[in-house]
């Protein structure tokens, strides 16, 4: 198995709950996104003689290999959106590192794959943005992702290589042809099996992981909604989730990989199994049994209709010792009205429902929820509902998002409100966001956290309690990968700021039970082959003696 280093440029995803994150586009580089659409003057052309034209620089062509060598090419790989797209470009990376690509920066790569979002505009410009800068920069460019599987006539992908949503497992074919100079687009869905839609390329191949410590896995692709402002159901298409064995099967070899941390990923969980006669707490119970002790497991997104008939079940294994008590279930409107405009299926009761239940079932459970301001139908009124729904529940992660018409969709042909009120919308929710503290009282407090990633500013490690909150610790060596106890010295808005109880003697790695279980194991086959090994010589020794006893016979008779 091979890893992606940490600062490995390019590989800057957020995580699939966060669709509004430090890595999103700011508005400053939203207009320069728009470069492109400027209102000028008409001015009169002047006609110069041929010997005062400018001479134009030409644009550096990639390179044509005729014969393509692995190994001898360099790779970039760049991610926008969810965690799974995230999971797809660690497929996509591990199998050329695995058939001798090397991965690097984008400067010195002679290829770029640009693994795209479809969510909102902003990302889909600075997608397009990139490709434009590849091919200035004479890089051989491939675009996969969510983009060209929904939109694959645009005419800024004219000519290029397009790997579809299903096809990440011919990403070396791609990438090849590419090299050569040729244009390859396979958008294809897989052949059904038995009837049955696959979810998509094989759990088991080769993975560069972003993060070595943490597994994403993707349990099943597409949804059973018809929202009427998405457009990845365009890209991913209707549900289709992987057999329970296999998701199994994938958290098992990525635990005995050095993973001590799992994310299950979809476009919604809650839908898993629905289409092969399972369910999500079927897969839960089945994946509990294989976490190693001190390991945790992360369950993704879940959409409130396909929950509601699980939460008695959902909520025993968010208590359990190794699953993370934390559950993304996002409501986009706390308005009926809204919510029927986009066709989500549940109305503001189910989602409040979901949210009492887990809190009263779950000790310490945090919920996290998304709002979209400004979708088209939304009233004073309807906002002012989404504005008390934050208010009652206080939410200690929301993610705020404007509502962007997204091509192709019902939702794009609404008549839309003006950009000005969606701003002052969004500018009432942020400012509810900001006046509670969710962590205000934690100083003092104990907590036993899994310490698996790297802040954003570099400065601390990042590990998570039970209730998957953020706790800030120092930078000391060995520490990631390991379970420790650690007091709050402080709080934020965002995360905890937390010091270290244990000696590092007593820091737990993941790892360690199945050390401990492997090593009997490991014994005995040493001391069997010890065994086998005496014997051999035993017996080469008795043969020699007698070798020579015969010889002396010979001689004297």
């Amino acid at each position: 198995m091979y890893h992606l280093g940490q600062d490995l440029p390019g590989n800057d995803v957020d995580d699939i709950e966060d669709l509004i994150s430090a890595d999103d586009v700011k508005p400053r580089e939203r207009y320069e996104n728009k470069k492109n659409v400027t209102v000028r003057a008409k001015k009169r052309v002047q006609i110069r003689p041929e010997a005062e034209e400018e001479e134009v620089t030409p644009k550096p062509k990639p390179t044509i290999h005729e014969s393509v060598i692995p190994g001898t090419q360099k790779v970039f790989v760049k991610t926008w959106g969810c965690a799974h797209n995230n999971s797809d470009s660690e497929y996509m990376a591990g199998q050329l590192a695995a058939y001798g690509y090397k991965l690097s920066g984008k400067e010195d790569a002679d290829l770029w794959l640009l693994n795209s979002c479809t969510v909102k505009n902003p990302s889909e410009d600075t997608f397009r943005n990139e490709i434009e800068s590849g091919m200035k920069n004479g890089k051989h460019v491939v675009v996969a992702g969510c983009v060209p599987q929904g939109a694959p006539k645009s005419d800024y992908l004219n000519g290029l290589s397009v790997i579809g949503v299903q096809q990440i497992d011919r990403v070396v074919e791609v990438v090849e042809e590419t090299l050569k100079g040729h244009s390859v687009r396979l958008l294809q869905n897989k052949k059904k099996v038995h009837g049955r839609r696959v979810a998509g390329a094989p759990l088991s191949l080769p993975k560069v992981r972003k993060n070595p410590l943490i597994e994403i896995i993707s349990i099943n692709s597409g949804c059973l909604n018809q929202c009427t402002y998405c457009k990845t159901k365009h890209a991913r298409g209707d549900l289709a989730s992987y057999p329970p064995e296999e998701v199994v099967e994938r958290a098992r070899q990525s635990f005995a990989e050095g993973c001590c941390e799992i994310w299950l990923t979809s476009e919604d969980t809650g839908a898993y199994g629905r289409d092969i006669g399972s369910s999500l707490p079927e897969l839960l119970w089945k994946l509990v049994e294989v976490i190693p002790e001190h390991c945790m497991l992360r369950v993704g997104m879940t959409n409130p209709p396909y929950i509601l008939e699980h939460l008695e079940e959902v909520a025993k294994v968010l208590q359990h010792p190794r699953v993370y008590a934390f559950l993304h279930v996002p409501v986009q409107s706390g308005s009926d009205s809204v919510l029927g405009e986009m066709k989500r299926e549940y109305c503001r009761k189910d989602f409040e429902h979901v949210v009492d239940f887990l809190r009263e079932r779950v000790p310490g459970v945090t919920i996290a929820t998304d709002i979209i301001c400004g979708f088209p139908t939304e009233t004073e009124a309807d906002f002012e509902e989404t504005m008390t729904l934050c208010a009652k529940y206080r939410f200690p992660s929301l993610f705020i998002n404007q509502f962007f018409p997204r091509p192709g969709t019902p939702a794009a042909k609404m008549e839309r409100i003006p950009a000005n009120l969606v701003k002052k919308r969004t500018k009432r929710l942020t400012d509810l966001f900001y006046t509670y503290e969710p962590y205000s009282g934690r100083v003092g407090q104990i907590y036993t956290v899994l310490v698996t990633e790297i802040s954003h500013d570099k400065l601390h490690y990042v590990g998570h309690n039970k209730s998957y909150e953020q706790v800030l610790l120092p930078m000391r060596e060995n520490l990631l990968g390991t379970r420790v106890h650690v007091r709050i010295t402080s709080a934020s808005k965002f995360s905890m700021v937390g010091e270290i109880l244990d000696d590092e003697r007593d820091w737990t790695r993941c790892a360690n039970k199945q050390e401990e279980k492997d090593a009997p194991k490991a014994e005995a086959v040493t001391t069997r082959n010890d065994n086998l090994l005496q014997r051999f010589i035993s017996i080469a020794m008795i043969v020699g003696i007698l070798a020579f006893f015969l010889r002396l016979l010979r001689r004297f008779f």
